[in-house]
């Protein structure tokens, strides 16, 4: 058992990073930012970044390391379940709060130079000798927009994938969607092609909140998308929910949450508003206005908290700090619980980020940085990092934490360590706070913690790691 001194592990200030990547959401290359809210009792939503989704912090992946991800994909594969990331940048708009590497302006010689370059990528990442035989338990295809692609463009997308690998064993295949950009023949080709997970990008259902907040969609094309999907019977139909863009208020936040128990889909995801460097609003926070436009972060979880009640009233079962499912038995989450749990993930497309044989990577994330390399027959490799042992304990620990709750045995019998005792003082803080309950060989947040869990996963960054920025 590895047990060291928690002076070693735990000390310094709380005050860290944290990044969004949802669903694995890509994040532009060159921003950064520190953690915008650590405090349990910080209430002000303030510039930087809140989510946490990786470890250790993306800003310690340099170009030095690429040498360990060559060696990584040569590797032999490891015994793990395998994953693979499409990002597809193109959006109709850029949204005022939006922090993702997204390309808007598009041409038809841009998207099929791009949907080339993706192909092209796919099928080298397909000879490596990492990924073996093994079948891919999950695809997920991100953006961006994915549902920016007409039915020609994406059958020609799929046709060519599929030319390297296969995604007929996987056991969910999602496709992120915003309602504007789906036609019924659109929706129709995606159930054809093989997706079985549709995540629709709703945010919120007042048309003056989206158009303030620079959404492409208004509300009669949320109906719209909703009866072409709901008629396409997809195994699993997500929407995706905002808590506080500007503008909100109780009496609109009430009507989004029962508008969402109405259309019932399979699962729901909530998202707090945050503000990191690279938004629109961050930068006018930044050059002009000391107010923040966004509400602060007890009244957002206030606003979590009401639709968790509503939605468990109305039969779902909460699954994560960000999701509840209608049918936890039919519907689960693959993408997220694999990778919380220390998949492998080939990451293919701009700015995408990856995990492979225990080795963090990301892509370039220039348009023609990007595209060249593989115009030339070579991975288009940005930057990486090899995490020691004990860091690939912690990145498994503090994600799965945001489902709510660790089986410690868990962890005692992957990294043969006692989390318990390894940060006891840690734990002791957060329970004396409320955040969480200690039980026998078990962690459980209350809902308290369970609404403000990614300001309590920086208590568990390494002393390097609590003071550097994130991006």
């Amino acid at each position: 058992m590895l047990v060291l001194p928690i002076g070693q592990l735990f000390k310094g200030s709380q005050n860290s990073l944290g990044l969004l990547t949802t669903d694995h959401r890509c994040q532009l290359g060159t921003t950064s930012g520190r953690h915008a809210s650590m405090s349990p009792d910080s209430t002000k939503t303030e510039v930087g970044s809140y989510f946490i989704s990786n470890y250790p912090p993306f800003s310690q992946w340099t170009r030095d390391g690429l040498d360990d991800v060559v060696a990584a994909m040569q590797a032999s594969p490891r015994e793990v379940p395998l994953g693979l990331y499409l990002h597809i940048p193109f959006c109709r708009k850029r949204c005022k709060f939006c922090y993702y590497k997204v390309v808007t302006d598009n041409k038809a010689s841009d998207i099929e130079r791009y949907v080339a370059g993706l192909s092209r990528e796919v099928e080298l990442v397909s000879q490596l000798p990492a990924m073996g035989e093994r079948p891919f338990r999950f695809v997920y295809f991100g953006g961006g927009t994915p549902s920016y692609l007409g039915p020609r463009q994406l059958i020609s997308l799929v046709d060519r994938l599929r030319n390297s690998i296969s995604w007929d064993q996987a056991e969910e295949v999602t496709f992120e969607c915003e309602p504007g950009t789906l036609s019924e023949v659109k929706v129709h080709t995606l159930a054809e092609l093989g997706i079985t997970r549709m995540s629709l990008g709703i945010e919120n259902f007042n048309d003056q909140i989206l158009q303030e907040n620079g959404r492409a969609h208004l509300s009669a094309e949320i109906k719209r998308a909703w009866e072409w999907i709901a008629g396409a019977g997809f195994p699993n139909v997500n929407i995706d929910l905002i808590s506080g863009m500007v503008g909100e208020n109780w009496s609109n936040w009430r009507d989004c949450v029962q508008q969402t128990i109405r259309l019932a889909p399979d699962s729901v995801t909530i998202y707090q508003m945050e503000l990191p460097f690279n938004t629109v609003y961050s930068q006018q926070l930044l050059t002009g206005s000391n107010e923040s436009p966004v509400a602060d972060w007890s009244t957002k979880r206030d606003w979590v908290n009401y639709a968790f009640d509503e939605l468990t009233s109305a039969g779902y079962v909460v699954s994560s700090a960000n999701t509840l499912v209608k049918d936890s038995s039919r519907v689960n989450f693959s993408y997220r619980d694999n990778l919380w749990q220390g998949s492998d993930l080939l990451a293919t497309g701009i700015a995408s980020f990856g995990h492979i044989s225990g080795v963090h990577y990301q892509n370039l994330s220039g348009w023609d940085e990007y595209l060249l390399p593989l115009e030339e027959g070579r991975l288009p490799l940005g930057r990486g990092l090899k995490p020691t042992a004990m860091q690939l304990l912690i990145r498994e620990m503090i994600l799965q934490l945001k489902k709510g709750y660790l089986d410690c045995d868990y962890f005692e019998d992957k990294f043969a360590v006692d989390i318990l005792q390894q940060w006891s003082p840690v734990w002791r803080l957060h329970a004396e706070a409320k955040m969480l309950t200690i039980g026998k060989g078990r962690i459980e947040l209350t809902r308290q913690g369970l609404l403000q869990v990614d300001s309590l996963l920086p208590t568990f960054f390494e002393p390097q790691h609590q003071e550097v920025r994130y991006t």
